[in-house]
């Protein structure tokens, strides 16, 4: 697919208004309007608040040449449709809104949140230093709620879906320490070795779970991966999947989907998209050649198996697949 119908899909699902899921906690009588628009001034549409944020990462990462070339009138559709969410006003909405809630989103909207505020700063849009304006006091405030979730975070959450601790973390990871926060890098680095350090012998077997859209075993790795010492690496990743990449890992199998519409079944296609990326991130770290080109080719196979659904599948599909495919576009080898 290209790049210009991964935008096609962008502008399409954040002018959908209808359906969202608010997952708003009124705070009183008078908090009871969910008005998508006066909420969240800068994340409505895409059904919901992390949705909206992630697919204006995927905006920002297509107008930063992610994904190949976009033609002048798509890229100036995705950055009027920037312009009119990334406000200075809108971002001191969204944050205040975080903090005053400060477990709305946790940890995957804060991780998205944060991943979007590290793209604009390395946009090349003209446009891009207003979002960056708009998104500084967003990550400013994760970055608090994270640092103080994170001691009182007495063990990880280890399912496939949002609430999964690994790939908050490995996002955040990311993100803040392309912002220059190392304070929260090095919070994260510590509680996950806290977490996950010492864990070994994964059991691939019992996964898939029928939403998931994220592997724990992989979420797992892909955070080591980043926080170990490039040293430690590979003994570490050998020791939790000492089968990964063997011809019956389960990891490699496409999932299969009964019901294109079902919003949580169509998770799979995600979950296929996910394996992907983290399957290409970790290739590098196995030793064994055959197991690595397995990985890599598995990889593909991920990918190209989900491809249709990006652009012409459900809404249940369309509001967020494009993230995860440019997540898999871009841990592409070479």
């Amino acid at each position: 697919m290209s790049a210009g119908d991964w935008a096609q899909t962008i502008l399409r699902v954040l002018g959908t208004s209808w359906p969202y899921n608010a997952a708003h906690s009124s705070l009183g009588s008078d908090d009871v309007d969910v008005t998508p628009q006066r909420l969240h001034p800068a994340f409505h549409g895409s059904l919901d608040w992390h949705s909206s944020a992630h697919m204006q990462w995927s905006a920002v990462r297509l107008l930063s040449g992610a994904g190949g070339p976009l033609d002048p009138g798509t890229a100036d559709a995705l950055a009027a449709v920037l312009d009119s969410r990334l406000t200075p006003d809108a971002g001191a909405a969204e944050a205040a809104y975080l903090r005053q809630r400060p477990s709305f989103e946790r940890p995957y909207g804060w991780a998205w949140a944060a991943m979007l505020a590290a793209a604009t700063r390395g946009c090349p849009h003209p446009h891009a230093a207003t979002w960056v304006r708009a998104t500084a006091p967003l990550a400013d405030a994760v970055a608090d709620l994270v640092l103080a979730w994170l001691p009182r975070l007495t063990h990880p959450v280890r399912h496939g879906v949002h609430s999964n601790t690994a790939f908050g973390c490995a996002l955040m990871h990311e993100a803040y320490a392309a912002l220059g926060r190392d304070d929260v890098v090095a919070a994260l680095s510590a509680a996950a070795g806290g977490w996950f350090g010492a864990d070994t012998a994964y059991p691939v077997s019992w996964e898939p779970s029928g939403n998931d859209f994220l592997s724990p075993a992989l979420c797992e790795a892909d955070l080591m991966r980043r926080v170990l010492p490039a040293g430690e690496r590979s003994a570490w990743l050998e020791a939790f999947l000492p089968g990964l990449g063997a011809a019956d890992d389960p990891l490699l199998t496409v999932p299969e989907v009964r019901d294109r519409t079902d919003g949580q079944m169509v998770h799979l296609f995600g979950l296929s998209l996910s394996r992907a990326w983290q399957l290409r991130e970790l290739a590098p770290l196995v030793a064994d050649a055959d197991r690595r080109s397995r990985l890599l080719a598995a990889a593909d196979t991920q990918a190209k198996a989900v491809g249709e659904e990006i652009i012409d599948g459900d809404f249940m599909s369309t509001h967020w697949l494009v993230s995860f495919a440019l997540l898999a576009e871009g841990a592409r080898p070479g």
